[in-house]
């Protein structure tokens, strides 16, 4: 039974406007004038191109919208690591929640369906970021699926509660398990204690991994080890990864062919990886990201994500994915039509293979997770920044935003 008809809808394989008929969370059927004739609801699309839901798969909402509470004095990674910590101590379960839920929210109205978010875990932030997360994950359960990984940012070996922490945290429902080796004394230890938890609990795992831009002693090859050593590919993912941005072209490749091999998916970060990298430089500073749509041929799985907002790793940011791909298109000087529809891929088709979510491809029977973008074609989204108008998370509105209206002088 029909519960929605989607009307006057773009689809990037259709040379013509088509309605798309939703019944039960999934769509029906999509075809020109479909819902003439059918009893149920209508939303007027307008012409605007029908999205799969955009995805984040890397985000950390229990510490956006901090900044007012920090220092930031150099914009440094070891700055935004301390100012962070510090901060962090003085959280409490409503705090983070009304930060995140705000975050959150704005998330929503901007496309996004679906997300990855860290929440720390250790002695400074107890389990108050977790227990706000907890609660916020079931009460927008309805417009958003939000995926908790409980994460050791500060190291593990230098801070055995944290681990006995983590093992707790995933006991009482996070979604995964992740770790930070470069904030370690002994990242390779770091890297097998958090594939150790993840074997317990038999989740997966999420790495946040080679934060610089020397080529050398990169943190891959303990990942890569691990992940083949347990039998973890397709449950294994790293971000940032910025060393590969150093390293020459053939080099970065062949640890690309690497990673996609062993079923390691990787995500960069536009906003947090071009604002703290490159400081050194006193001239012709390093753009600091891996243009990763270019390992299309590797098989390597990639995507792109927000990652901070309003905190001294990135001290901007509105949680819209649409304008994170077209920083990213602007960073890696990916300009054609092509590089563009790709890209728009690392939000939405990619980043939910990454979470394992099911193919969201808009087609008969696939899950109703839709969000109506102000373009002709996926390309020309990312190329203008096209606002998110209207979206739906399995068939249920969500969201809806009017266009403008601009007004004569008479």
């Amino acid at each position: 039974m029909t519960d929605l008809v989607l009307r006057n809808v773009r689809l990037p394989d259709h040379l013509s406007a088509v309605d798309i008929l939703i019944g039960g969370g999934r769509i029906e059927a999509i075809g020109p004038g479909l819902g003439d004739d059918v009893a149920a609801p209508v939303q007027e699309g307008g012409g605007a191109l029908a999205s799969p839901g955009l995805v984040e798969t890397h985000i950390h909402l229990d510490k956006a919208g901090i900044l007012h509470r920090c220092s930031l004095c150099h914009g440094t990674l070891a700055e935004a690591v301390s100012e962070t910590a510090r901060a962090k101590a003085a959280f409490t379960e409503a705090d983070v929640y009304a930060r995140a839920e705000a975050v959150l929210r704005t998330a929503i109205s901007h496309g996004t369906t679906r997300m990855r978010s860290f929440v720390e875990i250790d002695p400074r932030a107890g389990f108050r970021s977790f227990d706000a997360l907890l609660q916020l994950r079931a009460d927008y359960a309805h417009a958003i699926t939000l995926e908790l990984c409980a994460f050791a940012q500060e190291g593990l070996t230098n801070e055995p509660e944290t681990y006995a922490m983590l093992d707790a945290a995933l006991a009482r429902g996070a979604d995964l398990v992740g770790g930070c080796p470069y904030t370690d004394p002994d990242p390779e230890r770091h890297v097998s204690m958090i594939f150790d938890l993840a074997r317990k609990y038999d989740v997966a795992v999420d790495f946040h991994l080679d934060f610089d831009l020397d080529a050398a002693g990169s943190n891959i090859p303990h990942v890569l080890r691990e992940t083949e050593a347990r039998g973890w590919g397709g449950r294994t993912s790293i971000g940032h990864v910025t060393k590969l941005s150093a390293m020459a072209p053939g080099e970065a490749e062949a640890q690309c062919q690497r990673l996609a091999s062993a079923g390691i998916a990787l995500t960069v970060l536009p906003a947090t990886d071009l604002f703290l990298m490159g400081r050194d430089a006193e001239q012709l500073s390093p753009r600091g990201m891996f243009a990763a749509h270019r390992q299309a041929g590797t098989g390597l799985l990639a995507t792109l994500s927000t990652n901070n907002v309003l905190n001294p790793f990135t001290p901007f940011g509105d949680v819209s994915l649409i304008r994170m791909a077209n920083l990213y298109a602007n960073i890696a000087q990916a300009g054609t039509p092509g590089e563009m529809t790709t890209i728009h891929g690392m939000i939405t088709t990619q980043a939910a293979r990454l979470l394992g979510a099911p193919d969201p491809t808009l087609a008969r029977g696939a899950v109703a997770d839709i969000v109506l973008l102000d373009a002709e074609s996926p390309a020309m989204a990312v190329a203008t920044v096209a606002p998110a108008l209207w979206g739906c998370k399995e068939g249920r509105p969500s969201f809806a935003r009017a266009k403008p209206t601009l007004f004569d002088p008479s």
